[in-house]
């Protein structure tokens, strides 16, 4: 339910986020960057790692006749993926709790998560009787997961109510493709050491337990060094005023955001300008203070205008993420192609080292240039044709591979690496990056975590499926490992990027764009100068208060 606020607060909270929308980028706008993009650099190092991990615990822990140096298919399947249950549950718990209890308490309490689950993994060992070593990674992974999931809402949020209107998706998108340079330096990392460690290796694989402990370990230290600043990160100036309805407060975080200073006249004069716009033109509820209830998120997205953003972000996520994981089936196809495939009568390093190193080309390609074309070019093109564009891409790639995968592996398996490769790219310039920006944009601050948290959910749940399931449909009428049914699995991806681009059209374009005006909400038409919101704050105190139990008045949210 709507709380009623003073004019004099609503006008100082209409002309403080317009100064931050049009402020410039400063020190602060980078420092968010960093901080959060620390915590995806560990979230996808993390997730990464495991692939590179696994193998090695089998050459130390699986050294029987009945394995030969393999962790079993299921218990690799369950270990890898307990992370993403987790991540599914984290998404959806901090999600809510993000709006519930505020940013700034959840943006260090996932981080603490991340820390202790990332030790406890690497410290982790089998019990004298019952549980084995996968099964004390898989626990340790599932609360890894947790922390992981909560920093997808806590870390989007937080950088989007605090960017400016025309760096935003710039800043939320530098913090997601840390995640391409988490994935990269787990390969680099895991070479270095595999380096370091050979000639032990050689000499006794059971060195490889030291070396898989070091990996994963190595995924908490950036999380460590940016723990104090996670804590000690002011609350979001939106959240403080749209929920908390502490309009000082907000009034301070947006200050600290641009630089804790006036502006210059030239830059005032932008931001006189906009205030003007705004509180006439576009929408702001800023005479409105509304928590976040189970009650107003149904009314809000009851309503088809509203329902079908938060549908078309949750389908788009969950359709991508169902070809995005189908397609890296196809891994080993990938790593033979480069020659970095497993060969008959490797080493354990060398089986090891192909596996390192070979990811490391296939990110070094495919993966990290995806992002950060992503990142330079989001602001010039948009969100949704960046989107749009990368379903189309990876449809048209996909129905290739459905039409001719068996002929494209007998006559040139890097012809396949080149079309996996255009895929990856096209994922990461493309829905892999914008499912990650436009739930952080289109909903009202007061629902704006829950629904992201909604969103990566369904996304987080198309890669459980297609984890656990498309590894034996791919088999359907023939032996384990013989793809008789690939190419039927692969039209379904192609059909998967069809409807992703026809839900993508559900949602709007937020480029230029404010908070406030994608979250389509009433508009307040006074709003008081940058000189008066600065001399207003320094006045005296008792004027102050006798100006507040004046003029109250209540702007509600269009029906």
């Amino acid at each position: 339910m709507a709380k009623k606020i003073n004019e004099q607060d609503a006008g100082d909270k209409i002309t403080a986020l317009a100064s931050l929308d049009e402020a410039k980028l400063s020190w602060f706008h980078i420092k968010a960057i960093l901080i959060s993009g620390c915590g995806f650099f560990t979230d996808a190092y993390d997730i990464f790692i495991i692939n590179l991990v696994m193998p090695m615990i089998g050459y130390v822990y699986f050294t029987d006749a009945a394995h030969k140096n393999h962790v079993p298919n299921l218990t690799d399947g369950l270990t890898k993926g307990a992370a993403s249950w987790g991540t599914l549950v984290g998404q959806l718990l901090f999600g809510v709790l993000g709006d519930k209890m505020g940013r700034k308490k959840n943006y260090a309490v996932v981080m603490i998560i991340l820390i202790v689950s990332t030790i406890g993994c690497a410290l982790a060992g089998p019990s004298k009787v019952g549980w084995g070593i996968c099964t004390m990674i898989a626990i340790w992974r599932f609360f890894l997961g947790v922390g992981i999931g909560g920093d997808y809402p806590m870390s989007a949020v937080i950088t989007s109510e605090f960017a400016t209107v025309n760096r935003r998706g710039f800043m939320i998108a530098s913090v997601f493709a840390m995640q391409g340079v988490g994935i990269l330096f787990a390969s680099v990392l895991t070479v270095v050491l595999l380096l370091l460690f050979k000639s032990h290796i050689q000499e006794n694989v059971d060195n490889l337990d030291t070396v898989w402990r070091i990996c994963i370990a190595m995924g908490a230290v950036p999380s460590i060094f940016t723990l104090y600043y996670r804590i000690t990160f002011p609350e979001t100036p939106r959240y403080a005023m749209d929920v908390q309805g502490d309009i000082d407060a907000g009034i301070k975080s947006a200050k600290a955001a641009m630089g804790g200073s006036k502006s210059s006249p030239e830059v005032n004069a932008e931001i006189e300008e906009a205030i003007a716009v705004r509180a006439v033109e576009k929408p702001a509820a800023a005479g409105q203070v509304a928590g976040s209830t189970w009650k107003g998120f149904k009314a809000h997205f009851g309503q088809w205008r509203y329902g079908k953003i938060l549908l078309g972000c949750a389908l788009s996520w969950f359709l991508l993420d169902l070809a995005f994981y189908g397609l890296n089936l196809n891994q080993s196809i990938v790593l033979e192609a480069i020659g970095y495939g497993d060969k008959e009568g490797q080493t354990p390093y060398d089986s090891i080292w192909n596996k390192a190193f070979g990811n490391l080309i296939i990110a070094g390609i495919g993966t990290v240039p995806g992002y950060w074309v992503s990142v330079l070019l989001i602001e010039k093109i948009g969100r949704k044709p960046i989107q749009l564009l990368g379903f189309a891409v990876n449809a048209l790639g996909l129905a290739v591979i459905a039409i001719w995968f068996h002929k494209i592996i007998d006559y040139s398996k890097t012809l396949f690496f080149v079309i996996y490769i255009i895929c990856q790219f096209f994922f990461n310039f493309g829905p892999n990056m914008t499912t990650f920006v436009i739930p952080s944009e289109v909903f009202p601050t007061r629902f704006r975590t829950t629904a992201h948290g909604l969103s990566a959910a369904s996304g987080k749940l198309g890669a459980i499926i297609a984890a656990h399931t498309f590894s034996t449909i791919k088999d359907i009428g023939g032996p384990a490992g013989s793809n008789n049914f690939i190419q039927e699995l692969f039209g379904i991806l192609a059909v998967m990027m069809v409807l992703g681009f026809i839900v993508s059209t559900f949602l709007p374009e937020t480029k230029g764009k404010t908070l406030e005006e994608l979250a389509g909400e009433d508009v307040i038409e006074t709003a008081p100068s940058m000189e008066q919101l600065y001399s207003n704050r320094s006045n005296d105190e008792d004027a102050i208060e006798e100006q507040n139990t004046q003029d109250i008045y209540e702007i509600s949210i269009r029906k």
